[in-house]
């Protein structure tokens, strides 16, 4: 039995405000110490683990690693490998997935202390272009959420928007909590075939157009989808192929990040530089529950966080891949 990772999992499962710095400094020792990868990255910057003493000052991996490199902290066997969207000429990102347990378990907790508790809901998944395709991770995860619900009306749907619409009508009549999950391009075009006020609704896009529409901004999205569906607010969740924490925005455009999750905004020019709060940057990622593959993320989003913790995507470096969380800037 590893003690010394099994306590570490025990850490993060617990991890509080108070203790996440600590514990990000002590996952950032351990996988320099057990993931060659990243124990090859931090030498290569010629770095002394004994200096990092902040979380600022961790090195964050680039997310194109995870295009053309295994990543993982101590040799294992997957149970799952997520893969990214993209074109065929494109080269996907794998993630390679140690527990789908654990997955489960950080997955929950981070919808849950948002939305509380999923039985509570009726789990709609509208994600065309992600159920035709193997490996994603927001099926997967859409799959616990409805397993999860254990309500019979709870389940996926491809095109067959004739019979969503259905089972959302009953939904209604019996004033049951529904959460409708969608990739952008298939609520659109559900919010122009089916317009009609929805109560107890709550509509989450996951961002992605897949070539099916034309890019918009998320601020035009989500006036769409209110003005169509009658809402005060569209919610959104950010999360991708190389987390396995997510985050989640009651509208707005401001998300909250999981407990095993902070964002850190770094200089675009400079990506060793971390800036201050409420200024614009690239966006990095601490994601604890990234125990078995990387936990220090710099991702190819821009953003900007806040003294809460909360944080805003506003696009991508241009040099990005379309992916199936694209945005565009919306201010």
């Amino acid at each position: 039995m590893d003690t010394v990772y099994n306590t570490l999992k025990l850490h993060i499962d617990n991890v509080t405000d108070a203790t996440f710095e600590s514990t990000a400094l002590t996952v950032f020792r351990y996988q320099v110490q057990n993931n060659p990868l990243y124990q090859e990255f931090i030498n290569l910057l010629g770095l002394s683990v004994e200096a990092v003493t902040k979380m600022q000052q961790i090195p964050f991996l680039p997310i194109q690693f995870f295009k053309y490199h295994t990543i993982k902290t101590k040799e294992w066997l997957p149970e799952a490998t997520f893969t990214s969207s993209g074109t065929t000429l494109q080269n996907p990102s794998k993630h390679y997935v140690r527990s789908l347990d654990w997955y489960n378990q950080c997955a929950f907790k981070a919808f849950e202390q948002v939305y509380g508790a999923l039985e509570d809901y009726v789990v709609l998944a509208l994600l065309p272009s992600y159920l035709e395709r193997q490996g994603s991770s927001l099926v997967f995860m859409a799959e616990q959420f409805i397993q999860r619900s254990q309500h019979p009306s709870s389940g996926f749907f491809l095109y067959n928007t004739d019979e969503l619409m259905e089972v959302l009508g009953a939904c209604q009549i019996k004033k049951q909590r529904v959460l409708l999950l969608g990739v952008t391009y298939a609520l659109l075009d559900l919010a122009k075939d089916y317009p009609q006020a929805l109560k107890n609704v709550v509509v989450m896009e996951t961002g992605g157009m897949k070539g099916k529409r034309a890019e918009m901004t998320k601020d035009t999205i989500h006036e769409v989808l209110k003005r169509a569906f009658e809402l005060d607010a569209i919610h959104s969740e950010y999360g991708m192929t190389e987390l396995l924490s997510q985050a989640y925005s009651k509208g707005g455009g401001i998300f909250q990040p999981s407990p095993t999750m902070r964002v850190l905004i770094r200089e675009t020019t400079d990506p060793f530089h971390i800036l201050s709060t409420q200024k614009t940057g690239g966006i990095n990622i601490i994601d604890l529950a990234n125990i078995d593959s990387c936990s220090f993320i710099a991702t190819d989003d821009l953003g900007r966080c806040y003294e809460d913790g909360t944080f805003r995507v506003l696009g991508r470096f241009d040099a990005s891949d379309l992916r199936g969380c694209n945005l565009l800037i919306g201010e």
